[in-house]
């Protein structure tokens, strides 16, 4: 991983068109070809970002006809679609690389790991017609809990967790962003399912068009005797 310290401007270009102007930031070059813009507040979700596969293209001011104070150009395209992200550094502040190795991935605790396999297995728990694409599916920021599709073959991301909050619900709409770029699964709508999901948390998911479901665990696991239950 490569790492960068740089007042520099940022320009998505492409489906989207985004603009963020010279401050000092950290810029996250990623083995997997992933380019990352963060700022030091606000939140720990990037500014802007390009997910791979791409190609970065670095051009020295000789070979272009940029504004005056630009040192260096950064130009990430993507692979899959003519996106670009355009860095334009004016001071280089820090630039350190190291090997991160393998990473082991995220560890769940048995339930929530429980609640992902068990949710595979039986999909259709999501409503009649659904189907499993893969659990754990990759993206630049991490792994997607369950992609899926619908009965109507739409792509649907699902986040899930013990008790649902308002991270939780934070975390999934970062995924969608990403995806969502993604002109092979895009339209991607989302699901939160958690066995307990807070009223905050419920409120947030439903402003961002995000549904909620309610997990029993025990009827999953084949447990719980729910003809006999009172309610």
């Amino acid at each position: 991983m490569r790492l960068v310290i740089a007042r520099c401007s940022v320009d998505y270009v492409g489906r989207l068109k985004a603009h963020l102007p010279l401050a000092t930031r950290l810029l996250l070059v990623k083995a997997d070809g992933s380019v990352l813009v963060h700022s030091d507040g606000g939140s720990y979700k990037p500014l802007n970002w390009m997910s791979p596969p791409a190609t970065l293209r670095v051009a020295s001011p000789a070979d272009l006809e940029l504004e005056t104070g630009v040192i260096e150009q950064w130009t990430v395209q993507s692979a899959k679609a003519d996106d670009r992200l355009i860095i334009n550094i004016h001071e280089q502040l820090h630039d350190s690389a190291h090997d991160l190795g393998v990473d082991p991935g995220l560890i769940k605790d048995g339930v929530e790991a429980d609640l992902q396999r068990l949710l595979a297995e039986q999909i259709e728990t999501l409503g009649t017609g659904f189907s499993l694409i893969r659990r754990e599916y990759f993206t630049a920021i991490g792994p997607v809990d369950i992609l899926a599709r619908d009965a109507m073959g739409a792509t649907v991301a699902i986040e899930l967790k013990r008790r649902g909050d308002i991270d939780g619900v934070e975390q999934l709409t970062r995924y969608l962003e990403l995806l969502n770029r993604d002109p092979l699964l895009a339209p991607v709508r989302g699901i939160f399912a958690a066995q307990q999901i807070k009223p905050q948390a419920r409120v947030l998911a439903t402003d961002r068009g995000i549904d909620c479901v309610t997990l029993d665990y025990d009827a999953m696991r084949g447990v719980d005797d729910v003809e006999s239950r009172l309610f």
